[in-house]
């Protein structure tokens, strides 16, 4: 049996650049367990798909490459962590596991919970190093923008030079991405995955695609390009945040004059917006209810009895008689991705217009992300839902969204094939058109596409009045002014003429 052997487990953090565990294992001169485990449970909750596989296996690949290079290659093992990781500890003599602090969902804190047991119970040390901008058990919120500002200051952790191997550990075989473990659902494309990918996204919009970003970054053509593509790069860890934000520090820096009025100002509202991330992320750090309770308990079952299972399908497909709102979301299911602008219109046309809850709209949108971060996905959900008591009703219209950010109607014809015939005047509201041009089951003749099935106008007026009088409730205020405390970012508007603590409701988003 090898003694005093080290594991090294890797979960959203699939890379050995600025990887504080790896680095610190590797300094104590024992052998390592470069460890991934696959969990077969995981992929049967309702937020995992196969979509995130495909960019974790992308991921994998790069990693083991990386780690072979070092003497070491991945292990990859399969079944549930506490168990995987008691019977390497046995076999291999480990006594120590090295790790990140994963902020997640409550699947996975329960996961780590199992997996803090295990180590009590049989003397393993389990060393927990933090990762990103989120500070476990932070006492204030009012301190949090300084460590995380520190820790973005601090030295990258640097590659380690060497591991030493640990021959007998063999790995389960690498499931395939076809592998009927992580669903049936068909994939058209995945954006890839992998620490090279990474790199190559990174360096391509700081030294190009970055000079155009603030002015593209809400369309939903040319976001696309113009917008970081790094989200899904820092959800699954093949770069880290501090990385990103050095690398944005250190290109400001190289700007000549002629590059200062094309990068710098696209440069510094990037910044901001990496800090936004970790905001986030540091909500559900602080509160990990918010994945299924609303943020203020009072709006608690406000949808909950009123799911209409038409209007939900017609959401997730594409269906909805609202052209914008049907590419994006058509555009979505193919691509994986789509920008923070559209996201959010998505989530208020469902959550106001069609009344849905957001506990519901969010696994269909956790799965169709590549991205999917738990942190900001139920941050995002709740705030564009109207349900946190601490950010503004923000309400987006439809058809002033397609107006505004798809003028011409482009992006809806490349993705509503169906309206390709509709002409400019009629592309954003095409029931303007003369009746005759419906039949009797409210579709464009020739074309299928179906009518609206709301009136966004009504609907959002019912909407909002249901949301008001909860409000205007005996001790909304009280309670809003807890969750401010505990989850808001610190800042103090007058509303007429009375200090209100509101989160502020206009922040910008990495995607």
């Amino acid at each position: 049996m090898t003694q005093d052997v080290q594991i090294v487990w890797f979960k959203r953090d699939l890379r050995v650049n600025d990887h504080a565990p790896l680095l610190a294992a590797s300094q104590h001169g024992r052998p390592i367990i470069p460890l991934y485990i696959v969990e077969p449970d995981y992929w049967q909750q309702p937020f995992a798909a196969r979509r995130h596989w495909h960019y974790i296996h992308d991921s994998l690949t790069d990693l083991n490459t990386a780690l072979t290079g070092l003497g070491q290659p991945l292990v990859t093992k399969i079944g549930q962590a506490a168990d995987v990781l008691k019977q390497l500890c046995a076999a291999h003599g480990c006594s120590t596991i090295w790790a990140h602090e994963e902020t997640g969902n409550q699947w996975t804190y329960d996961r780590d919970l199992a997996v803090h047991k295990m180590c009590s119970e049989t003397g393993v040390t389990l060393h927990e190093l933090p990762t990103n901008g989120v500070v476990r058990r932070l006492k204030s919120r009012d301190n949090w923008s300084v460590i995380r500002n520190a820790r973005m200051s601090e030295r990258i952790a640097s590659r380690p030079t060497a591991l030493t191997p640990t021959p007998a550990c063999k790995p389960d075989p690498l499931p395939d991405k076809a592998d009927s473990m992580f669903g049936d659902t068909q994939i058209s494309h995945v954006q890839k995955g992998g620490r090279n990918a990474a790199v190559a996204d990174l360096a391509s919009f700081l030294n190009y695609r970055s000079r155009a970003y603030l002015y593209h970054i809400s369309a939903p053509e040319l976001s696309e390009f113009h917008c970081s593509r790094l989200s899904a790069h820092l959800a699954w860890g093949t770069l880290s945040v501090r990385e990103v934000v050095q690398s944005v520090a250190k290109r400001r820096t190289q700007l000549g004059e002629g590059d200062k009025r094309q990068f710098a100002r696209n440069l510094s509202a990037f910044g901001s917006r990496l800090a936004w991330r970790c905001h986030f992320i540091q909500k559900i750090e602080d509160q990990p209810e918010i994945e299924t309770h609303c943020m203020h308990p009072a709006f608690e079952g406000l949808r909950v009895n009123d799911h209409n299972e038409a209007y939900f399908q017609a959401w997730c497909s594409g269906n909805t008689g609202y052209p914008l709102i049907d590419a994006c979301m058509r555009n979505l299911t193919i691509e994986g991705w789509i920008t923070f602008r559209m996201r959010a219109m998505l989530v208020s046309f469902a959550s106001y217009q069609l009344w849905l809850d957001w506990r519901i709209t969010g696994h269909h949108l956790a799965r169709v992300f590549t991205d999917y971060e738990p942190g900001i996905h139920y941050s995002q959900l709740q705030m564009q839902s109207g349900v946190t008591g601490i950010n503004a009703m923000r309400v987006y219209n439809p058809i002033k969204q397609s107006i505004e950010h798809d003028p011409t109607g482009t992006f809806i014809r490349k993705w509503v094939p169906e309206l390709r015939g509709v002409s400019d005047e009629f592309i954003h509201q095409p029931w303007k058109q003369k009746e005759t041009l419906f039949d009797y089951k409210g579709r464009i003749l020739g074309e299928g596409y179906p009518a609206r099935i709301v009136d966004h106008v009504t609907s959002v007026r019912e909407a909002k009045q249901k949301i008001n009088d909860i409000r205007k409730g005996a001790n909304f205020r009280k309670t809003a002014n807890s969750v401010f405390n505990k989850l808001g970012s610190r800042k103090t508007v007058s509303v007429r003429r009375k200090k209100v603590k509101v989160e502020d409701d206009n922040q910008p988003s990495l995607f």
